[in-house]
This record gives structure tokens, sequence and C-alpha cells, in this order.
């Protein structure tokens, strides 16, 4: 059995939603991110947490996909579509598309059940820092696409583009390294994501998202080049 202790962990003052009709999974785990720090909130099933979502001002959303009054990927797509919210989802479902069609709603990451609370306190603190990390004034340009680092903001051509903070600290590893490939391990470390695992596709899930947001023709790329067998590459020249 977990042992939920928290010891010599730095205070956060971060507000987080979490939704999980497990009472007694939920009190744990809120007492466990409570004593680390955390502002803990608690929405028992999707009505209450879309409820909660519209009217308090959270920091991170904790989302189980397994809720008694909706699915989980469906309220993913739901809460997305209102806020950009870091999100992280739990599943015991064991279904590795559902970690793909997560990420590919917008879920900043996710923890297969059962899991060790340190992990998830690790990467709740990963998926807050990659989005509330402290950036320069420095705009990268690549023709038409501007990369505001201070921001935190994608244009293309002026106009913005919704991504999450994963896929935001993505981006950034790569067009800060413009021109090198860079392998899915090397990427994984670069944006400080959860350790690469046999068959992981979630790099390759972000990719095809950042495609769909910054790229022409998503199915060309001419921003986000594939080499097979290598990895991915910024390309310096654009817009030729």
């Amino acid at each position: 059995m977990l042992q939920l202790v928290a010891r010599n962990i730095p205070l956060m003052s971060a507000r987080v939603l979490l939704v999980e009709d497990d009472a007694r999974l939920a009190s744990m785990v809120a007492d466990y991110l409570g004593e680390a720090g955390f502002r803990m909130d608690l929405a028992p099933n999707g009505a209450e947490a879309m409820r909660r979502i519209g009217t308090d001002d959270f920091d991170a959303v904790i989302l189980d996909l397994m809720l008694p009054d909706a699915d989980g990927l469906d309220l993913c797509r739901g809460i997305r579509a209102k806020s950009d919210i870091p999100l992280l989802m739990l599943t015991a479902r064991g279904d590795p598309l559902d970690r793909v069609v997560g990420l590919e709603l917008g879920a900043d990451d996710y923890l297969p059940k059962p899991f060790e609370p340190r992990e998830l306190l690790a990467r709740l603190r990963a998926i807050l820092r990659r989005r509330h990390a402290p950036g320069s004034a420095d705009v990268l340009r690549f023709g038409r696409l501007e990369i505001d680092k201070g921001s935190r903001e994608v244009r293309v051509d002026g106009l913005r583009k919704t991504m999450t903070g994963h896929q935001f600290a993505l981006l950034l590893a790569l067009a800060e390294r413009a021109g090198r490939v860079l392998s899915r391990e090397a990427l994984m470390d670069l944006t400080k994501g959860e350790s690469l695992e046999d068959f992981d596709r979630s790099i390759d899930v972000h990719i095809s998202r950042l495609r769909a947001a910054i790229e022409d023709d998503p199915k060309r790329p001419r921003r986000i080049l594939t080499l097979r067998g290598a990895g991915y590459v910024f390309a310096k020249e654009q817009d030729r």
C-alpha cells in the first residue's frame, strides 16, 4: 500500500482542481499534494468539474478519465475548448490509445493508475513549470512564424496559434536548435517531460499537433521536418 507522505518539498501556491470520483483516492491525493503546498479543490464528477472551471480560477486540473457521468476524453475536449489550463490526465483503463487521444485533445501529460504519488507530484510540477517558466522578451522569427518567449505566444502571419504548455516547450526546444536533428529522447529531456518508454509516441503526437497549428499544409511540413530513424529538425529557412 502506498504511503502518502510529503517531506522536504518546497511549497507552491498553485490552486489545483482534482476531478476524481473515488472519494478515498481523491482524499489521499489531495492530502499529499496539499502537504506539498498546493491548494486543492475536489470535483467528484464531470458536471461539477465544468461548473467549477467556469466559475473559479485554477492553475491546473488533474482529470480522471473514468467518471460516473461523463467520458473523461469528452471532458478533456470540453475543458480545452474553454481554457488552455495545464491538464494532467489519470486513467486505469490501460489502453495506450487513450493516451494518444488525450494528448491529441490537448492534455499536457498522462499518468496511468496505479501511480506513485511522487510521480504525480513531479509531473504536476513539470507542467506548471512549463506553463509559468520565466522567459525573455526575445521573439524568434522564422519567416511568417513568430515565437514570443516572453508572452509564450506563437503567431503565424500575426495570428495567435493555440497550443498547450508542453507543446510550446517542445516548439521552443526545436526552434532554439534550428537546423539540428533532435531525437525523441533528446526532445523528452529538453522539455523535462516523462522518461521515454518503449513504444511511447507522445512526442510524435505533440509534433503532429504543432504541425496542425503552424504549418500551411501539415501533411507536407516545411517548418518541422522528420528525418526517418533519426528524429526531427526545425528548418532554419522557411516560407521560400
